[in-house]
């Protein structure tokens, strides 16, 4: 027997309804998963933001801005140095600190074929500039590779390590910090040391060349101690190395363009 013009419409409006809550439950689902998606993409920006702004913070406390432990600067330029630094006291065979004379010393680093005329405050830094002085007048810098350059947050070149990696350094660290600027600003031109995080004994060859106006954060230990001066050719070397970035394109890395110091003279 035929199903009556009310039951067909009974069963269509059944069928429809059907297919309704199916489409509600559907259209449910997609927001759900949105909404889902959308609070994990957000979390994982904020962990991002937050890794990013720690590693800054981890780089500056760490020694320039802080350069890497062996006596190198970290954002903080950081260094490691070869002779361990004890607390409050200078390891191994350090320079005099009255070698620096009490004076202003003048001279040039050269780096890439490119002259960066240089100028050292041997009376606010008297054991950081003699300790430079010693090691330039031996040569000591010669044929070294600027190790490091960071170009977000802080305006680096760190350089200083023979080894090149950031972890050597002359074989004696010295401190403490000297002529650390009060308000934390770098100027550009500034010559500091790098240095362990939380360690003013740290220091020993590596040092760091600041091209942008930076903040760098004070530690436990302080800032880190102001050599002088870079008085000409910084554009020189902003175009011919630094503007070239890192080689792995990050913020904080080694410079796509080797960048080689083939003399360091004062006087």
């Amino acid at each position: 027997m035929a199903p009556s013009n009310q039951e067909r419409a009974a069963r269509e409006a059944r069928t429809r309804l059907r297919d309704y809550k199916a489409r509600q439950t559907a259209h449910s689902e997609r927001v759900r998963r949105r909404t889902r998606d959308n609070v994990i993409a957000a979390v994982v920006v904020v962990v991002l933001i937050a890794g990013v702004t720690a590693a800054q913070l981890f780089y500056f406390s760490s020694g320039p801005g802080a350069p890497v432990a062996s006596p190198s600067a970290s954002a903080t330029p950081s260094a490691s140095a070869s002779a361990t630094a004890a607390a409050g006291q200078n390891t191994g065979d350090v320079p005099a600190s009255t070698i620096a004379e009490g004076r202003t010393w003048t001279g040039t680093m050269t780096i890439n074929d490119i002259p960066l005329g240089i100028q050292l405050d041997g009376a606010a830094a008297p054991q950081a500039v003699s300790a430079f002085i010693a090691q330039a007048q031996s040569g000591y810098f010669t044929d070294t590779s600027c190790h490091r350059l960071t170009t977000s947050g802080i305006f680096v070149l760190q350089c200083g390590d023979p080894t090149g990696t950031g972890t050597g350094g002359p074989g004696y660290s010295y401190g403490p910090v000297e002529n650390a600027p009060a308000d934390n600003v770098y100027p550009a031109g500034t010559l500091a040391m790098a240095r362990q995080s939380g360690n003013g004994y740290s220091m020993g060859s590596q040092f760091f060349i600041v091209y942008g106006d930076s903040t760098i954060p004070s530690d436990a230990a302080g800032g880190y101690t102001v050599l002088g001066t870079v008085t000409s050719g910084l554009d020189a070397l902003e175009s011919g190395v630094i503007g070239a970035g890192t080689a792995d394109g990050s913020a904080d890395g080694k410079p796509a363009v080797s960048a080689v110091i083939t003399n360091v003279t004062v006087q």
